[in-house]
């Protein structure tokens, strides 16, 4: 029945299946004789009919009976369940590992026996899926449900999964193969897989991850041994085009519509769930482009440098390693030419190399110098910090306002209410109203659970650290009090 648990591919989800109607049979008959027996009981022995009930108050075999049976019954469900559980967590004697990264919003394969990894994004085309009122493009068969690259495995090999996360706690999931793992940043967790039948097996991301939590497909295509093989030839065979186009883009001058069409296309794909098609932005967590300096006024170099190795400690992260160096040029030329920011720029994928490491070009390196310079003005500008200071309240409060604003708001919103799970609230959070010593070491030290909350130790003086913790311990009715000093914070770092 369409109802019912499925079967699934492998020797494993056929136990699950087995279990399941196993315990559902022993469910149905318990259901049926004590029904039974008590409406059989409520009929043939209802007062109407002059029954009068029994005066005894207890029997000792009643009760042995009725503690004996459910004990029998439960260990007969317990046995073959522990078997499948062992089974089902016994990765020994794998053929292939694969580690699985779930990243906000798509997966990352790594293959351990080949040179071979690979980003697998959602295919469905946004259309679709923004299709809101029903006017537009109709859903495809496998709508929400397909991805550009799928995760390919062979037949009748065990497959050993090893999944992680980059960024919050996704759950790799494919029902076909008996198989839910969770993914924690931090942390690896195992699972693995042996499926007979060759076909396309489909999954979802099983973990509520964030914003476009709904958009993350999980598809694996197991093909034949001797596919597989021909297979991975042609992933090698790609890898060293790929390679070659890459090194070919170095030496070639793009024209700008090209840049402007493939920009497109990338931004679309890969930038445009969290800046929007229109480049609005969500803020304060996705920064709008339009206008943006970033994208506007700001060196072309530090504009590839955010879109190549992202931004720590917020949701931006890097695609150096999802996109090529001609992706990631013609992206950063359509977001600076794109929505009226025509600042006229053509970055080239040498400008893209030059800039995150290699030969810089003229108008790269003299950007880099003016980024230089600014910095160090700054740096001779900023006066020796003054440790053992005392401020007032007012005083802190109104500097830790400005930092928030600056390096927090973004993540933790303005209102400090947050982004959960990623960006949890700050208003009435155990963290900022309980131990002060831990607020502190949270912000010059990150957090080891979520990686999403950066160190800002080298980021911000001691002064401003002291600063933001009182703002934040004393904004949006938390009002705790605590006024936190440099010398609170020097001696929290040592």
């Amino acid at each position: 029945m369409s109802l019912n648990l499925t079967k699934g591919v492998t020797e494993v989800s056929r136990d699950v299946y087995d279990l399941h109607m196993l315990v559902l049979y022993i469910c149905t008959v318990i259901g049926v004789v004590v029904f039974g027996a008590m409406f059989w009981s409520m009929v043939f022995h209802r007062k109407s009919k002059g029954v009068k009930p029994a005066t005894f108050h207890e029997s000792t075999k009643v009760e042995i009976l009725w503690t004996t049976i459910p004990v029998i019954i439960l260990i007969a469900m317990a046995v073959p369940a522990t078997y499948t559980l062992i089974a089902m967590e016994n990765n020994d004697d794998s053929d292939i590992t694969i580690q699985v990264t779930g990243s906000q919003w798509k997966w990352h394969y790594k293959y351990f026996d080949q040179d071979l990894e690979f980003y697998s994004v959602l295919a469905t085309p946004r259309e679709q899926y923004e299709n809101q009122d029903g006017s537009s493009a109709e859903k495809g068969e496998h709508y929400l449900l397909e991805v550009d690259r799928p995760l390919v495995i062979p037949t009748n090999k065990k497959v050993r999964f090893v999944i992680t996360s980059d960024d919050v706690i996704h759950a790799w999931w494919v029902p076909a193969f008996a198989v839910k793992q969770d993914a924690n940043p931090g942390f690896i967790n195992e699972a693995w897989t042996k499926v007979d039948e060759p076909g396309i097996y489909r999954g979802q991301c099983a973990e509520l991850c964030g914003k476009d939590h709904g958009f993350m497909p999980i598809v694996v295509e197991v093909k034949t041994e001797a596919d597989y093989a021909l297979w991975l030839e042609e992933q090698k065979q790609l890898k060293a085009n790929a390679a070659a186009a890459e090194a070919a883009s170095l030496t070639a001058s793009v024209s700008m519509d090209e840049l402007m069409q493939l920009g497109e296309t990338t931004y679309t794909a890969y930038c445009a769930s969290c800046h929007q098609v229109s480049g609005q932005g969500l803020p304060p967590a996705f920064p709008a482009l339009k206008g943006s300096a970033i994208a506007t006024t700001g060196p072309a170099s530090e504009h590839i440098d955010i879109v190549f190795n992202g931004r720590a400690g917020t949701g931006m992260q890097g695609y150096g390693k999802q996109l090529s160096l001609k992706e990631i040029a013609a992206v950063v030329t359509y977001e600076r030419n794109a929505w009226g920011n025509n600042t006229g720029d053509a970055i080239q994928a040498a400008d893209v190399k030059a800039a995150v490491g290699g030969e810089v070009s003229d108008g790269l390196k003299a950007a880099a110098t003016s980024i230089t310079e600014v910095k160090t003005e700054i740096s001779e500008e900023k006066p020796a910090e003054d440790l053992s200071k005392v401020y007032s309240q007012a005083e802190l409060m109104s500097m830790g306002e400005q930092v928030y604003m600056s390096a927090c708001a973004a993540c933790h919103q303005a209102s400090g209410e947050g982004m959960a799970p990623v960006f949890p609230a700050l208003k009435g959070s155990a963290m900022v109203t309980g131990d002060v010593t831990a607020h502190i070491d949270m912000v010059l030290n990150g957090s080891k659970k979520n990686p999403a909350m950066a160190a800002f130790g080298s980021q911000l003086t001691k002064t401003q650290i002291a600063a933001v913790v009182t703002y934040e311990r004393n904004a949006w009715g938390n009002n705790t009090g605590d006024l936190v000093q440099p010398a609170d914070v020097a001696a929290s770092a040592k």
